[in-house]
């Protein structure tokens, strides 16, 4: 049996839940569990969790209003395999900037030891999709859609870089965290979250 966790408190929750429920389907995994987190005993018996794509500010103050940032913190300082996506990647990030207003006060777990930066592409106006190469997949590029996204400007010790676009860093891996300034889930192709499987199976 495996639980996945998906953080609930804002962004996109339904999208994660449905393309676990496609992966969980194309593999025949009859005993996988999805368990919307909302409280720190939500945690209690996930194999892993994800990070949604949303306003990251929001997920952040929302985590510490209702205490279950430390918690988070704590679980994932620990091991539990986590996949953030977009708002997700800036929410574990170590130090984040703006691309517009630079210096930026926001609520986030550090533990990705990456400097990452938001907005980089532009706003919701400038969002796009794009066939990004994974390293470690196929060659069959995966179809990314970056909304308002972020990327990863500086990368630290212990964190392998897994894909560039444009010369930006979008996707990188350290230990039990996997990070992506594109939104895996709104793509029919469920790679991504199955490497994250891999990972939790392994754990």
């Amino acid at each position: 049996m495996v639980v996945i966790g998906i953080l609930g408190l804002q962004g996109d929750i339904r999208f994660h839940e449905d393309i676990l429920k496609t992966m969980f389907h194309k593999l025949d995994i009859k005993d996988g569990e999805i368990v919307i987190v909302k409280k720190s005993k939500d945690m209690e018996n996930i194999d892993g969790i994800i990070i949604p794509g949303g306003e990251s500010t929001v997920i952040g103050v929302l985590t510490k209003k209702i205490g279950l940032f430390d918690d988070l913190k704590d679980k994932i300082t620990n091991g539990l395999p986590t996949l953030g996506s977009c708002a997700g990647l800036i929410f574990l990030s170590n130090q984040v900037s703006d691309r517009i207003v630079k210096q930026v006060n926001q609520p986030i777990l550090k533990v990705l030891n990456v400097t990452t930066e938001r907005n980089t592409f532009g706003g919701q106006k400038e969002s796009f999709e794009a066939d990004v190469k994974i390293s470690g997949f196929s060659d069959i590029p995966f179809k990314g859609v970056f909304i308002r996204a972020p990327t990863i400007k500086e990368v630290n010790s212990g964190v392998e870089i897994l894909s560039r676009f444009d010369d930006k860093i979008i996707a990188v891996k350290q230990n039990n965290i996997i990070a992506l300034s594109f939104h895996p889930e709104l793509s029919n192709d469920t790679r991504i979250h199955e490497f994250f499987l891999e990972m939790i199976n392994k754990n």
